[in-house]
């Protein structure tokens, strides 16, 4: 399957949920997903790294439920994961399996690779991502020690490729817009949704957010 094809399922803009079930310990991980999505999200990316694999599996199978129909579903790093879950797609850790071995296993999966800068960005598109999932770009508590890139970073990695450039790290309502002016394709957020009292409420702030700066976006 070529890149075209896959990317026809692909969302623009992408409102992406990363998941981290031990941010809320008073609501199922499922029901987070779900309100989440109602309000707007449009890609979840189940990321829950402590889990052994048989556990993580039937997690997936859950949540792949949930989101059928109405969001992307994506698997952080586990290929083996994704393709057994009938997951849309693998979200590839920077030092992760290579792009082009995830792609021999399900040639079907979109195929993300997490990246920190503009470099990496060119290269990732080089060795067959269909998206990148760029940061950390403003403080956020998930990655206090991380070297942040800021908004012309975003500008930077769009401006070397051609492929959907996803935004992350420290991503709110408040800031969200200002990304998208920037050229991202979309933005991940973890906290922002999975923190909140109300996940729907939170999405559909974040949506509000990104969609009403879709417009000035310098390419698709």
């Amino acid at each position: 399957m070529t890149h075209g094809e896959k990317m026809r399922r692909w969302r623009r803009p992408a409102l992406m949920l990363v998941t981290d079930r031990g941010r809320r310990t008073d609501r199922r991980l499922e029901e987070t997903v779900s309100l989440a999505v109602d309000g707007g999200v449009n890609v979840v990316q189940l990321r829950e790294k402590d889990l052994p694999g048989r556990e993580l599996y039937h997690l997936a199978l859950v949540l792949r439920s949930v989101v059928r129909g109405r969001a992307l579903f994506v698997v952080n790093d586990r290929v083996d994961v994704a393709v057994a879950c009938g997951a849309d797609g693998v979200q590839i850790p920077a030092h992760g399996l290579p792009l082009d071995a995830a792609a021999e296993i399900d040639p079907t999966l979109l195929l993300g690779q997490s990246i920190h800068s503009a470099a990496t960005a060119v290269e990732a598109q080089h060795r067959g991502a269909d998206y990148v999932v760029l940061g950390t770009v403003f403080p956020t508590p998930s990655k206090p020690e991380a070297r942040l890139i800021g908004v012309e970073g975003v500008r930077r990695a769009v401006e070397a490729v051609s492929i959907p450039v996803i935004a992350i790290g420290g991503v709110t309502a408040g800031n969200a817009g200002d990304l998208i002016v920037a050229g991202a394709g979309g933005v991940a957020v973890i906290g922002a949704i999975m923190d909140a009292d109300d996940p729907r409420e939170a999405a559909r702030e974040l949506w509000s957010a990104i969609e009403s700066r879709w417009v000035e976006a310098p390419r698709r």
